[in-house]
């Protein structure tokens, strides 16, 4: 980062003054068109240039002489007391609308002084006239400005989603994950849900590297710190959602047992919207060397650029759809069960593209038994995708994304029981290439293995949201039945009196599970305290997994030296920045400054 310019007295005699950022940065500002330049620009030759080009004066003014005329902040004082937005009200305004906007599109902050701007000046020279260009030209849009402009944004972001958590009545739910950028560090993502005004809330929280090392203490000092910094107690905390290795953030690493030492009583959910990896530690051999199969056949084409370039020009020229065989998904976890569907599907295609190459691969890619158990691994994993995408949403919690899964595992036993009979229609890969008794037999008896270990599997490890019966009431407290609830159980009066209640009954029709529970703060505060310190928890990563995508916007080889926190931060969060306090807060600490 360049050396930062200081302001010196003796530049008022170019009819300048200093401005002060938020964040400390000096810049000198035009007393005459109120024009701000970077910090860059804060030296003589910069300063009398645009005094003598632009307002054909000759300079030699002191402070003195300077201090008796009008300020820009006199003048938007007495604009604002008539009701009328001042000139260097609009121009900031501008400004920051447009550093908003480049952030919410991921762009670089150049874009404004390199593209939008000389654009907007020729299209309002060509349709307005010289006049409404010179209005333009004064919007201060540089690569600094808009950087400074971005920050400003993130804090004011920032601070209302602190004083959301601050003011929450329960206790907020932390979703935290870990991935590796374009330049192999490694970025810890946080988002949090809260409470407020009866809704929950779900924001980002921070975007922060890991400097040094990805030990589980690391990422615990890196997440605590976070909250000493911003003055917020740890406990704060009632749930915390892991996604990423067991050394780092599994559900019995180093990070949770340093969480639940500090916390004892926080609700350590690990994410199950990734039940793909469960599933390969459940295959048997022969399904495993399947898929290591598959693995080395599209390391041998797409790791090869020459290899690649000629499996693409072979598919072109054979008129075949799929001319690429990794996509690039929003959910990184979705791509192997489609990888696994368009192998199968280009299976004929692939296996000439091998003869033609004479890889070593033939052998174990024609054979029948492979091809086999191909098939059976695309509908299983296509099976698990369509799982898994159904939790791919926002508000999804522990008890939903648990009744998901259970009802995916329950239907193992029906697909066992059609197995057995050599029926394969929750298979249709499988049951398009099984031709003959033999075939059916051998697949079958792996196939119904395979499903009796991935059913225990997935009862062992998918534990977390499984409710009682008798705490079975929040998820429906009309058609529940209270005879389950023990007698001696305090808020069993509550319970029967909000059944009793019509009105309630029509919101609880209307809104869903979570919105319904806030709404009952007011009059049931302990029912809707138990329901919702159930229903907070996350129960995926999804929204970490989605601003990973993002950051692969903001992490390029062009701006590989990029820190992205704040500009994250603007683009994803659903929090509008409070523009007029910023502005009126920018303009007070320029008046300090004159």
């Amino acid at each position: 980062m360049s050396k930062k310019r200081k302001w010196d007295d003796d530049y008022v005699r170019y009819w300048f003054t200093c401005t002060t950022e938020v964040d400390g940065t000096q810049r000198p500002q035009c007393v005459l068109c109120n024009s701000v330049f970077s910090n860059a620009d804060l030296r003589p030759s910069k300063l009398s240039d645009h005094f003598n080009r632009q307002h054909g004066g000759v300079a030699g003014h002191d402070v003195n002489s300077l201090k008796h005329m009008p300020t820009p902040s006199d003048q938007s004082e007495t604009l604002k007391a008539f009701g009328v937005a001042s000139h260097e009200d609009t121009l900031l305004q501008a400004s920051y609308q447009f550093a908003y906007l480049c952030a919410k599109e991921k762009n670089p902050h150049t874009i404004a002084e390199k593209l939008v701007k000389p654009c907007a000046l020729e299209i309002a020279q060509i349709v307005l006239g010289p006049d409404a260009q010179k209005k333009l030209q004064q919007v201060p849009l540089s690569d600094d400005v808009i950087h400074s402009r971005i920050d400003e944004m993130s804090q004011d972001i920032l601070q209302q989603v602190l004083e959301d958590i601050k003011a929450s009545p329960l206790k907020v739910g932390i979703q935290l994950a870990e991935t590796t950028d374009m330049e192999d560090c490694s970025q810890l993502m946080a988002f949090v849900r809260y409470i407020k005004e009866r809704e929950i809330i779900e924001e980002f929280l921070f975007c922060e590297p890991l400097q040094l090392s990805m030990k589980g203490i690391d990422v615990f000092n890196l997440f605590r710190d976070f909250f000493l910094k911003h003055k917020i107690a740890l406990d704060v905390c009632g749930s915390v959602c892991t996604d990423g290795a067991s050394s780092i953030l599994g559900e019995n690493s180093e990070f949770v047992a340093y969480v639940k030492k500090e916390l004892p009583h926080i609700v350590i959910t690990h994410c199950l919207l990734n039940p793909h990896a469960l599933v390969i530690k459940t295959l048997p051999a022969k399904l495993r060397d399947a898929l290591f199969t598959v693995v080395r056949v599209i390391n041998f084409i797409k790791g090869r650029a020459p290899n690649h370039r000629l499996f693409q020009a072979f598919f072109e020229e054979i008129g075949i759809e799929y001319s690429v065989l990794l996509f690039h998904t929003e959910m990184r976890w979705l791509s192997r069960g489609q990888i696994l569907t368009h192998i199968f599907e280009m299976y004929e295609e692939i296996n000439q593209f091998l003869h033609h190459k004479s890889s070593n691969l033939v052998d174990g890619f024609e054979n029948k038994e492979f091809k086999i158990h191909l098939a059976y691994l695309a509908d299983l994993f296509k099976h698990l995708n369509e799982l898994s995408a159904s939790m791919q949403r926002t508000g999804m919690n522990t008890v939903s994304a648990r009744e998901k899964l259970s009802a995916f595992v329950r239907k193992f036993p029906f697909w066992q029981k059609r197995i057995e009979k050599r029926n394969f229609t929750n298979f249709p890969f499988l049951e398009e290439i099984i031709v003959s008794d033999n075939e059916g037999i051998f697949i079958a008896a792996e196939i119904t293995l395979h499903l009796q270990q991935l059913s225990s599997f997935f009862h062992g490890y998918f534990s977390v949201g499984d409710l009682d019966e008798a705490s079975k009431w929040i998820l429906d407290p009309f058609l529940f039945n209270i005879d389950f609830v023990d007698d001696s159980y305090l808020m069993k009066n509550d319970l029967a009196e909000l059944r009793a209640s019509g009105q309630i009954l029509m919101e609880f029709e209307t809104m869903k599970l979570e919105d319904f529970w806030c709404a009952q703060f007011t009059m049931f505060p302990n029912l809707a305290k138990t329901a919702l310190e159930i229903l907070m928890p996350f129960a995926t990563t999804y929204l970490c997994e989605l601003g990973f995508s993002s950051l692969l916007h903001f992490k390029t080889k062009s701006r590989s030296c990029f820190n992205l926190s704040d500009d994250i931060r603007v683009a994803i969060s659903k929090k509008v920045p409070r523009f007029s306090d910023i502005i009126e807060q920018k303009q007070q600490l320029q008046q300090k400054s004159l």
